[in-house]
């Protein structure tokens, strides 16, 4: 019974698996692969609850829709952000609401001019050179002002005073609740990275050592270019955690740890460039009687050891270890750079490209270079 069960949910009609993967696809284009924070579906929630009531004590007449609108689009994953989009809510709000009372004042409640509102709107956006999410909030204002029956000035006024109140109780309650912090996975990333581009150097070591063969070194050359993107992602996660960081309260406790690992990203930025560079000559140039040359067993070691001490910056003493007097650090493994007495005269050209970037990554690793 299991194996005819497990034969059954193996073998999928053609028509299911469609479905799944349609399925896949349409769900792909609003979903995302990292869930928001409960915490911030939460904060907002609880910023737009709140601007409902304090808009209404101080507006009963009118339901406070511009208010928490802007409540809930300003808890952003970071304060700054909050700040931005209230700015922008603000200011769109504040457009919207001009276009729509001075188009009610010169053509009057016609039924059209929803329309003439919105092209007036989307045009004053385009001729401010504001961006497309700021356009639209005046669009959405004046449609909105003209939709509610207000175009008069007062009410006008109201409604942007209300936006005005949403934005600051958003901005307020992602600052005070748990203010968001994004440096939490900045050092995981970096980590990998820096083991990832150790493994590359061992991997060209091991070309070195031993003959190849072109699907081995089209895997290589493979694996030493997805670092460039994974370098990218790294890049993208610091930008956002120093965002996270602006405006924060909770900032100043964690600004020193991000600045170490910037400055380590920063050394390891070359690094990866070399260790990419390194593997495209090999492939380009490859010969498997390179294994032969002595000077190249010299490099082989000499790789090795720059790769051992790459996956030493991954793993700081001060992380999860003993620290002060009770830390032994691990010390390097490289010692002199390596020199050849005599380039070979066939392969000289790979052997002193491979030197060189290999002198970089050493200084590098050291501190020598910058």
């Amino acid at each position: 019974m299991s194996a005819g069960a497990a034969g059954f949910s193996g073998s999928e009609p053609p028509q299911t698996r469609q479905w799944r993967r349609a399925s896949r696809n349409l769900t792909g284009r609003f979903a995302v692969n990292e869930r928001a924070p409960l915490l911030q579906v939460v904060k907002a929630t609880v910023a737009a609850i709140l601007t409902w009531f304090v808009c209404l004590l101080i507006f009963p007449e009118q339901l406070p829709i511009f208010g928490a609108i802007a409540a809930l689009l300003c808890v952003q994953e970071s304060v700054d952000a909050s700040l931005t989009r209230g700015i922008e809510r603000v200011v769109g709000v504040l457009l919207g609401v001009s276009v729509a009372i001075g188009a009610g004042s010169i053509f009057g409640a016609q039924s059209w001019l929803f329309i003439l509102a919105f092209v007036v709107a989307m045009a004053v956006g385009w001729l401010l050179r504001m961006s497309n999410s700021s356009m639209n909030q005046i669009a959405i204002s004046a449609l909105l002002m003209i939709a509610l029956g207000g175009l008069h000035l007062g009410y006008g006024v109201e409604r942007l005073v209300e936006t005005a109140i949403g934005a600051a109780i958003g901005v307020i309650v992602n600052a005070a609740i748990v203010a968001p912090v994004r440096t939490t996975s900045v050092r995981a990333s970096i980590s990998e990275l820096t083991l990832d581009a150790a493994a590359a150097l061992r991997r060209l070591a091991d070309a070195l050592a031993e003959p190849r063969d072109e699907a081995w070194l089209d895997d290589m050359l493979t694996r030493a270019r997805a670092l460039q993107q994974k370098r990218s992602d790294v890049h993208a996660l610091l930008r956002r955690a120093r965002e996270s960081l602006r405006l924060n309260p909770r900032g100043p406790r964690h600004r020193e740890a991000l600045a170490a690992d910037d400055a380590l990203f920063e050394r390891l930025q070359p690094i990866v460039t070399q260790v990419i560079g390194m593997s495209r000559a090999v492939y380009d140039l490859y010969d498997p009687e390179l294994v032969e040359d002595p000077s190249v067993a010299g490099m082989v070691e000499e790789m090795r050891r720059a790769a051992h001490d790459l996956e030493l910056l991954a793993h700081p003493a001060a992380e999860g270890g003993p620290t002060g007097d009770d830390a032994e650090a691990e010390p390097l493994a490289l010692t002199q750079p390596y020199t050849i007495p005599r380039p070979h005269p066939v392969h000289w050209v790979l052997i002193g490209s491979l030197m060189e970037d290999l002198r970089r990554v050493r200084g590098r690793i050291t501190g020598e270079l910058p």
